[in-house]
This record gives C-alpha cells, sequence and structure tokens, in this order.
C-alpha cells in the first residue's frame, strides 16, 4: 500500500483545513486508518483513527470536537476535516495504514505498516 498524503497548507487561527490520504491496492477496506502528525521539535503523536468501515472513530482528546476523521472505501481515501484550528495544532502530519482489525483503534494504529509522507500544516496566531 502506497499512502499519497496532501491538503495541508497555512492557515489562520479560527480556520479550517481539509487533509486528504489516497492509497493504492484493492484491500484498502481492510485497513484500520489512521493520522498523526509531528510538531516542530517533538515526538510524533496520534490524531484519530478509524475503522474499516467507518462506523468507528477514536481521537486525542487535544483534537476532539474540532477534528473529523472519514473514510470513502470506494474512492480508497481517507480525511481529515480539521476545524476551530489553533496554533498548537501547527504540525506535519501523517496518514497511517494497519492491515487488520482491532477494537482498540488508536493502540492498533500506532503499529502501522505503512505510512505517508507528510503534508505541512501551519496555524498563524
Amino acid at each position: 500500500v502506497q499512502l499519497q498524503a496532501s491538503g495541508g497548507g497555512l492557515v489562520q487561527a479560527g480556520g479550517s483545513l481539509r487533509l486528504s490520504c489516497a492509497a493504492s491496492g484493492r484491500t484498502f477496506s481492510k485497513y484500520i486508518m489512521g493520522w498523526f502528525r509531528q510538531p516542530p521539535g517533538k515526538e510524533r503523536e496520534f490524531v484519530a483513527a478509524i475503522s474499516w468501515s467507518g462506523g468507528r472513530t477514536e481521537y486525542a482528546d487535544s483534537v476532539k470536537g474540532r477534528f473529523t476523521i472519514s473514510r470513502d472505501n470506494d474512492k480508497n481515501t481517507v480525511s481529515l476535516q480539521m476545524n476551530s484550528l489553533k496554533p498548537e495544532d501547527t504540525a506535519d502530519y501523517y496518514c497511517a495504514a494497519r492491515w487488520g482489525y482491532s477494537t482498540t483503534l488508536s493502540d492498533y494504529i500506532k503499529r502501522a505498516d505503512y505510512w505517508g509522507q507528510g503534508t505541512q500544516v501551519t496555524v498563524s496566531s
């Protein structure tokens, strides 16, 4: 599976951005998908994850209520809608994929099989 992330950019605090990740391969629907971010000078951190069908999602506490992860298995894409952005959301954002099933999405996706390249998000104050 190859993952291609896009949609990053510069936005003012309070604004919105939508990140997208396109995946290759015919078994996309059997991957748990997720988004991570790495702020400047910090470790990579979990942001959000989504189940096969999209029926279950998990979020980091720092983004709950502001970010929404979704997927389209027909188009092999996973998206991250980011609203009410804050300067502390500034980071390189990465999509990730892991084959299989789990009831604990956030723990499972942290050991992803595949990673996309980062897309930079900068939120100005």
